[in-house]
């Protein structure tokens, strides 16, 4: 394989699907993917034109990704922007077209996602960080798991779980990222919950439900970030928070735990607290102790090590920390925290700094320059 030679054709590949109307971000997105096929079958069969073959690989690509976000916008614009409580409206066809991504001919990671890539609108990009894996390995994964099923009948659907984790990730990229789908999360959910009755699912609801409570609360006027700690409860939306723990308290009941009844009941104990101050942190370590044996996720372990220094203060915390690896998203912006609490101002205000620089998105990056620059500027003369 090439590689020199398929750094050289990058550059014009992407000016080549430029020219034919995609934008830059989408055109380097696709080029990737091709690069990824290329270094698969270019080993064993090398085209005659180079150039050629990946320009009609990455444009068939990029229209592939055009339709997967055609079709999420069309199903966003069918959905008011804050998810009515009570029964589940009339069902669509896309909560049937998530199980049958999530074929059983498929692993479970490569079916979450392919579901997320093909039917969720998610880009390579966003799905890869959401795994925390390089994106050129998840467009492999991708891909992989295209031509798994590209010559199967998707005519058996795949399993509860696999599901959830896509709704779930959909949630999330919505919730903090740049494409809003936390309003189609929530909605395939409550439609999912009305036809499946499984204390997961019920958990899953309870989750979203009470994260999207606070959707108000999370941004200022001018866009930027409020920390929970400062954000104004009387924004919350009561109502959301309400639903939300009573859904979870009928799935705590039938002693069924799994990782998505422990993160709602974190989020419960967060709403439960009429002032930030009031927060029980000793119980929510609890929790994110029984989420830990669930799931053994670093990213668990990494909100965990948050809650340790909040029980039992930050040098506990930064302890918890450090047994983590440092190459964790947010793991600088956690340990800038702790050390600002730990009466360190240099240090959090260097660590701020530095984490603004690894942020994913902008209203994130913003928060934590503004972080770094009130230590500084509480540091100088």
């Amino acid at each position: 394989m090439d590689e020199a030679l398929l750094r050289s054709l990058t550059p014009s590949v992407i000016g080549v699907l430029v020219r034919r109307g995609a934008d830059f971000a989408a055109a380097e997105d696709a080029v990737q993917e091709a690069l990824v096929e290329a270094v698969r079958v270019w080993p064993a069969e090398m085209p005659r034109d180079p150039k050629g073959w990946l320009v009609t690989v990455a444009w068939r690509r990029f229209l592939d990704a055009t339709r997967a976000d055609v079709s999420r916008r069309r199903r966003e614009d069918l959905v008011d922007q804050e998810p009515p409580p009570g029964p589940a409206p009339a069902a669509d066809d896309t909560l049937q077209l998530y199980f049958l991504c999530a074929h059983p001919s498929l692993s479970p990671s490569s079916a979450v996602a392919l579901t997320l890539r093909a039917v969720g609108g998610l880009t390579t990009r966003q799905i890869a960080r959401a795994y925390l894996v390089p994106e050129a390995t998840m467009a492999q994964r991708i891909s992989r798991a295209k031509r798994t099923v590209s010559g199967v009948r998707l005519d058996r659907p795949g399993d509860v779980a696999t599901v959830l984790r896509v709704l779930y990730l959909v949630f999330n990229e919505g919730y903090s990222g740049d494409v809003d789908l936390a309003a189609e999360a929530v909605r395939l959910t409550r439609q999912l919950a009305a036809v499946i009755d499984h204390p997961e699912v019920a958990g899953l609801l309870a989750l979203m439900l009470l994260h999207h409570a606070r959707r108000a609360a999370r941004t200022a006027p001018d866009g930027s970030l409020v920390p929970l700690a400062e954000q104004d409860r009387d924004r919350w939306d009561t109502e959301a928070v309400a639903e939300g723990v009573g859904i979870l308290q009928a799935a705590l009941a039938r002693d069924r735990l799994g990782e998505f009844q422990a993160q709602a009941a974190i989020a419960a104990l967060h709403a439960d607290a009429p002032t930030a101050a009031e927060t029980d942190w000793v119980q929510i370590v609890e929790w994110y102790d029984e989420l830990a044996r669930l799931t053994d996720s670093p990213v668990v372990r990494l909100n965990r090590a948050v809650a340790v220094g909040e029980a039992d203060g930050p040098r506990a915390g930064l302890t918890a920390l450090a047994e983590l690896d440092a190459a964790l998203p947010r793991h600088t912006a956690v340990a800038a925290y702790l050390h600002e609490r730990d009466g360190d101002p240099a240090t959090a205000a260097r660590l701020y700094a530095e984490a603004a620089r690894k942020a994913s998105n902008l209203a994130e990056r913003d928060h934590l320059t503004r972080q770094a620059a009130r230590l500084n500027a509480r540091g100088s003369p």
